[in-house]
């Protein structure tokens, strides 16, 4: 191959090791924040109190349900504090868990810019390959003009230079696409997750505080 073709193969591999090693660390990072949720949220339900159901979190700060549960109970306590209707600290904890949950994602978000790295990695890919396969072409044809002759041997270095180049365009762009499609669906289930825990902490205060609000009879006779 020319030193054009070699450059061009040299940069395809360097994509393609960076994308894949993105692949695999970011993969085992999210399936790692989907088992902790999933556990998590489990945990949370199953816990006698809303003291207790927090604390069953305290322990992995690495979950993602941390953060979310951290700003429930912040609010949760600050709109008690402040002498609130159980209406308001419903209020004020819905949308501090909302904020928890965005901020969460935007976190996680974040973490993952190879996602934004991936896409440009499927695009250009392919014509930086295509880019190998059009020198190898002229390659060729300069060849045959050099030597003024067609034959196999003339032009089959500079056609297996272009061949070489278009797969490993492909082989990178592939793996990028498909990495860049499946952590996409992998985050949304993660904020799927978060939403239904923010839900969850939700119907625990509306419990918590339902059970020290004061019974009020109005005439009712007891039988």
């Amino acid at each position: 191959a020319s030193l054009v073709a070699k450059i061009v193969l040299c940069i395809l591999v360097l994509m393609s090791v960076g994308s894949w090693g993105m692949m695999i660390q970011k993969t085992l990072a999210l399936n790692a924040a989907y088992r902790k949720a999933l556990q998590g949220t489990d945990l949370f339900e199953k816990a006698p109190s809303l003291r207790e159901a927090v604390l069953s979190l305290g322990s992995d700060r690495a979950s993602p349900l941390y953060f979310v549960a951290h700003q429930g109970v912040m609010e949760f306590n600050r709109s008690k504090e402040g002498g609130n209707s159980s209406e308001i600290v419903v209020d004020n904890v819905r949308r501090s868990l909302r904020q928890g949950v965005d901020m969460e994602m935007t976190r996680l978000t974040s973490s993952l810019s190879f996602l934004a790295r991936l896409a440009p990695a499927a695009n250009t890919a392919p014509f930086i390959g295509l880019f190998g396969t059009v020198w190898g072409i002229m390659h060729s044809f300069h060849s045959i003009g050099m030597l003024k002759s067609a034959s196999l041997a003339t032009v089959a270095p500079g056609i297996s230079e272009a061949l070489v180049a278009t797969a490993i365009g492909l082989g990178v762009a592939v793996p990028a696409t498909i990495g860049f499609n499946i952590f996409m669906g992998k985050l949304s289930q993660v904020d799927t997750l978060l939403v239904n825990f923010a839900g969850v902490f939700l119907n625990r205060v509306q419990r918590e505080l339902n059970a020290h609000r004061p019974v009020q009879r109005t005439g009712a006779t007891e039988m």
